[in-house]
């Protein structure tokens, strides 16, 4: 009865679990269950299949009582409900031979995956219903180490999934087992719980109490690692018992799977497992994606990060292609000292780093220390330049160029730029990807720009040369901005005066002098003096108190620049001062006043327009040195002026000068304009002969100093007393007649008069006014732009002994007309940026005040002749001083002297020189010193000597015997009874006079020859018109010995000279 006892809930227990194992496999046929995991479903499913389990057993111990007399009926009925109209052998063989299909087909290769199998119910917990509501509840499940629950449990039905999955499970669940361990926690048992539920299987089993197979099926329960200590330990022989009963079974059942034997046993326990190997495998893969994961959203972040800022990049390109207009910081125009830079090294003496400035221009010998640019030495693996700022400063670009040479093309491709605050830690400049890289030059005179996307904040920056051409030389220039919270330096210079700082172009430049003469139109005019080769118009602007009228008495002054395009800072310097004139004048400044109302001023800011607006278009700093500095047709204005100095050293050679070529406005070549000459040439040719200047400068740029006439070099003169020429083998040879050291003596004595004017401390003195008036002029302890100081400190120097040049603007000036002019260098920078104009104005000012205050330095006076009439082309000349100057169209004239007591002579043609003594003195204004002129006899001669055929006539005397020479008023001063002896004495002696008198008076004869000014109307009406050649050199030409004419001592003058007294002497100083 036991026996029947206990086959009952067996069966019960065999179909529950079948039915349970069916719903598990749709579950893991459609995928929704994952292995080492229990959603809540399952454990509601878990739940409801064990309370169907209860209420089966309930009804199966409820018809117990009914069949302990018929075991078999019993028996029978069970069979029946599984087996469903089939005997339970059918049933069982049927399974079994299903069993292994499955069996052999879960031996190939593709198995599943043991983490996708679901864990199946515990169906052994029937004694205690109450512990499977408890289920949902499972928290100590994930600390127990018992191995995973991934095969389905042994008795299923033939609906549920393949078997093949499972026992494929098995065998890795065994070998998981083995692995950790874990297959000594669990005997071998018979593989009863394999085959489908059978009644005759299980009956042997089930002898005692219903909870005891369960318990029996788990020996070592009670070992340390297991908690659950409700459970008792069961009897050791029950496996025997379980076998005996196995072997009443008919055998054939179990053939299909003989594999089963060898699997090892479990027993599902009642609360849930983890697969805690699976577990780890699974974490580590989950941790490996998670990583992956990670790795491929940070790259993916970091691609979208980079086209982010990429695209913000591309956005920001327009605003960064100028990020921020900064200045120079001072390479070019020396403001940075030499002592601020550093280099590597350097190939050569001359290529030192203070050489790497822009636009530094070499010497003629190469060799030398004057080399054009920086160059490294070949042999040393790291190159690179280094620039001080002094402090810290935002530096935004980098302007390079290569060595300036006649035979060299070296300059630096590529480079790299380092910043670093102390020298030694060095930032290369990135420009988001990798280190920036910046292209250099192309050529060796072109300067190349390249801006930083952003302002670099440093004090040191360093160029890193990657690639050159030839060796590596280079010149640069770096842009910097000093920062907002800084402290001024002393180069820092806070404009006064409210005046536009900035470059004007052509337009701007007009606009700006048609502003300014409408804010003073009382004392400006505006005026062209001719136009370009492109026709446009040189404009000129004149200030002064009655504009457009040359008063008498006012001399004229003239301030040129833009002779050279490229040259614009005395383009700017003359705007600015046309403003400055014109504000004060307003303001009542006394000095403004005193010089406008004295001085005609005359201001030209740009006489080379065309070349002006090409370099204008390149830029400051862009240009390179001559870039703009020639005309459209090639010509150099200053240098494009007829070669007077020839002329003038010609006629001294031969001793012509004054008696055949003066020593003042000589006359130009014939046919010079029509010949090579630039069309601004002309204009300004034209517009220097119809003003009487009197002082003028030219303002250019390059250098710092101020140069004077000559700028010509004079040929050494070689006389017969030096050395004389003699034949050798049909060949002149020079020998010379003094030995090496007076030779040499003799050239260093006349060194400075080949180069010097007849009025050189004039010229130096006017020089050193601008010199010494500028700010920085004469600080030449660094030296000057391209060499050392080559002025000796004195910021002038003569242009012949600096850098000569033939046919130059200044010359021409001083040997065609009255005016002195000088030409001004106003500094290394030809274009300087606009925020360094204010600097110079400031530098400038005065200086530009103070040369035109000059121009009343000397004499001046009128001339007229005894009516009062002003005589035009009068010649006054200094004694001393083999220069002359001639009075204007209004009779007035102003020559420019050194404080001193001169004898001054004016000639006129048709009246009588005059002398006198004329004092300058140390202050402020012109002394006045003019002169009347009486008419001479030279008309009446030059009549007569028109009508004889420009011969002297000799008339016979009155009386034969006795020969009467009279004087102009017809008187006779000879008595009539003078021995013929005596009378051949008297004719003897007046030959003698009148010979000293033609050496004195060809001058005044020879310079109304070459008069080329036009003459305004005089009364003296014969000799505004009539021109001729001195009738001395006709007469002393054609006759050897001239017998005397009766009206010999006509040639003594009617009145002689008076003598001035004067209130004071030289001596008085």
């Amino acid at each position: 009865m036991k026996l029947w006892r206990l086959k009952v809930p067996l069966w019960l227990t065999l179909f529950t679990l079948s039915w349970i194992l069916t719903s598990y496999g749709n579950v893991e046929a459609d995928g929704l269950v994952r292995s080492g995991q229990t959603t809540k479903g399952l454990r509601r499913r878990q739940a409801a299949a064990v309370d169907h389990k209860k209420k089966e057993i309930q009804e199966q111990q409820q018809s117990e009582d009914a069949q302990k007399d018929e075991p078999g009926a019993g028996v029978e009925a069970k069979k029946d409900k599984p087996g469903s109209k089939k005997s339970p052998e059918e049933v069982l063989a049927a399974k079994a031979k299903k069993a292994a299909e499955k069996e052999a087909k879960a031996k190939k290769p593709k198995a599943p995956k043991p983490t996708k199998k679901p864990k199946p119910p515990k169906p052994t917990k029937k004694p205690k219903p109450p512990k499977p509501t408890k289920k949902p509840k499972p928290p100590k499940p994930t600390k127990k180490p018992k191995p995973p629950k991934t095969t389905a449990p042994p008795k299923q039905k033939a609906k549920t999934p393949p078997p093949t999955k499972k026992s494929t499970l098995e065998e890795e669940e065994e070998k998981l087992l083995k692995e950790l361990g874990w297959d000594t926690l669990f005997p071998t048992v018979s593989t009863k719980e394999k085959p489908s539920p059978s009644p005759d299987h299980d009956v042997p089993i089930k002898e005692e109490d219903p909870t005891s197979p369960s318990i029996t099926k788990i020996p070592k329960e009670h070992d340390a690692e297991y908690w659950d200590a409700r459970h008792e330990v069961p009897e050791p022989d029950l496996p025997p018992r379980r076998k005996e009963a196995t072997t009443t079974e008919d055998p054939s059942i179990y053939l299909p799977i003989p594999e089963e034997t060898s699997a090892p046993p479990f027993v599902a326990p009642w609360y849930e497992e983890y697969d805690y190997s699976d577990l780890a495998s699974k974490k580590l893969e989950e941790e490996m994606a998670r990583k992956q994961k990670e790795k491929e959203e940070k790259a993916e972040k970091m691609r979208k990060k980079w086209e982010e800022e990429e695209e913000e990049r591309r956005k920001q390109i327009p605003a960064y292609v100028e990020p921020k207009k900064c200045p120079p910081l001072g390479m070019e125009s020396h403001r940075v000292e030499d002592d601020q830079i550093l280099a590597s090294s350097m190939s050569h003496h001359g290529f030192s780093a203070q050489r790497g400035r822009l636009n530094m221009q070499s010497s003629d010998d190469e060799d030398d220390v004057y080399g054009g640019g920086w160059c490294a030495d070949s042999e040393e693996k790291e190159h690179w330049f280094q620039l001080d700022a002094h402090r810290e400063v935002e530096y935004t670009g980098v302007i390079t160029q290569g060595r300036t040479s006649e035979t060299h093309d070296d300059f630096v491709s590529s480079y790299f730029v380092a910043f670093s605050n102390d020298s030694r830690d060095w930032t290369v400049l990135h420009d988001g990807y990798a280190e920036w890289l910046f292209y250099g030059n192309v050529d060796k005179d072109t300067p190349v720009k390249n801006e930083f996307s952003m302002p670099v904040v440093a004090r040191y920056i360093r160029i890193l040369p990657q690639s050159w051409n030839g060796s590596l030389c280079m010149r640069l220039e770096v842009l910097a901005c000093p920062l907002p919270n800084s402290y001024p330096t002393e180069n820092d210079v806070t404009p006064t005066d409210d005046l536009d700082y900035r470059h004007h172009n052509y337009k701007e430049m007009r606009q700006m002098m048609k502003v300014i003469n409408e804010e003073c139109p009382n004392i400006t005019r505006i005026y062209n003096i001719g136009k370009s080769s492109q026709g446009q118009k040189m404009y000129a602007m004149e200030i002064s108190d009655n504009p457009g009228e040359h008063e008498t008495g006012e001399p004229e002054f003239r301030y040129t620049a833009g002779l050279h395009g490229n040259e614009v800072l005395g383009r700017e310097l003359l705007l600015l001062l046309m403003q400055f004139l014109c504000k004060e004048y307003n303001d009542d400044n006394p000095r403004v006043r005193r010089l406008v109302d004295g001085v005609r001023i005359h201001l030209v800011p740009c006489l080379n327009p065309d070349a002006y607006d090409l370099a204008y278009e390149m830029g400051s700093e862009m240009g390179n040195w001559a870039l703009g500095h020639w005309t459209e047709e090639g010509y150099d204005i200053f240098q494009n002026f007829p070669d007077l100095n020839s002329v003038l050293w010609g006629a001294e050679d031969r001793g012509w000068v004054p008696r055949v070529v003066p020593n003042h406005h000589i006359p130009m070549p014939e046919n010079f304009l029509n010949g090579s000459v630039a069309t601004e040439t002309k204009a300004i040719i034209a517009w220097m002969e119809r003003t009487p200047f009197v002082l003028g400068a030219n303002l250019q740029g390059g250098e710092k100093m101020v140069t004077y006439p000559f700028d010509m070099q004079r040929p050494p003169r070689s006389t017969s007393m030096d050395n004389r020429v003699v034949h050798r083998n049909g060949r002149p040879v020079v020998e010379y007649n003094m030995n090496e050291d007076t030779w040499a003596r003799i050239q260093r004595q006349n060194e400075g008069e080949l180069r010097e004017t007849a009025d050189e401390s004039m010229f130096r003195w006017l020089a050193m006014t601008y010199a010494h008036s500028h700010l920085t002029m004469t600080e030449t302890y660094r030296g000057s732009c391209h060499t050392d100081d080559i002025t000796g400190g004195q910021g002038i120097i003569n242009r012949a002994s600096w850098k000569p040049v033939v046919g130059s603007m200044n010359d021409f000036s001083y040997l065609h007309t009255n005016c002195f002019e000088i030409s001004i260098f106003l500094g290394c920078d030809k274009f300087p940026h606009e925020s360094e104009l204010a600097l110079e104005w400031e530098n400038n000012r005065e200086a530009l005040l103070a040369f035109i205050e000059q121009v009343h330095r000397g004499i001046k006076g009128v001339v007229r002749d005894v009516e009062g009439n002003l005589l035009a082309n009068a010649t006054i000349s200094v004694e001393g001083i083999k220069h002359d100057v001639k009075t204007a169209s209004t009779g007035d004239y102003w020559r420019l002297l050194n404080p001193g007591e001169y004898r001054v002579t004016a000639r006129a043609d048709g009246y009588t020189s005059q002398t006198r003594l004329c004092m300058v003195g140390y202050e402020t204004g012109a002394t006045s010193c003019s002169f009347t002129l009486t008419k001479s006899n030279w008309a009446r001669i030059r009549q007569i000597m028109a009508q004889s055929g420009k011969k002297p006539v000799l008339r016979p005397p009155p009386n034969p015997r006795v020969q009467k020479p009279t004087n102009a008023a017809g008187i006779s001063r000879v008595p009539d009874t003078v021995p013929q002896s005596k009378r051949q004495h008297c004719t003897r002696q007046n030959r003698c006079r009148l010979r000293k008198r033609i050496n004195i008076t060809t001058t005044r004869a020879t310079s109304t020859t070459t008069t080329t000014t036009t003459l305004p109307p005089t009364t003296t009406t014969q000799l505004k018109t009539q021109t001729t050649d001195s009738w001395f050199n006709f007469w002393v030409g054609q006759d050897s010995s001239p017998t005397v004419a009766p009206g010999e001592d006509e040639f003594q003058e009617t009145e002689p000279t008076p003598d001035y007294d004067f209130a004071y002497r030289i001596d008085d100083f």
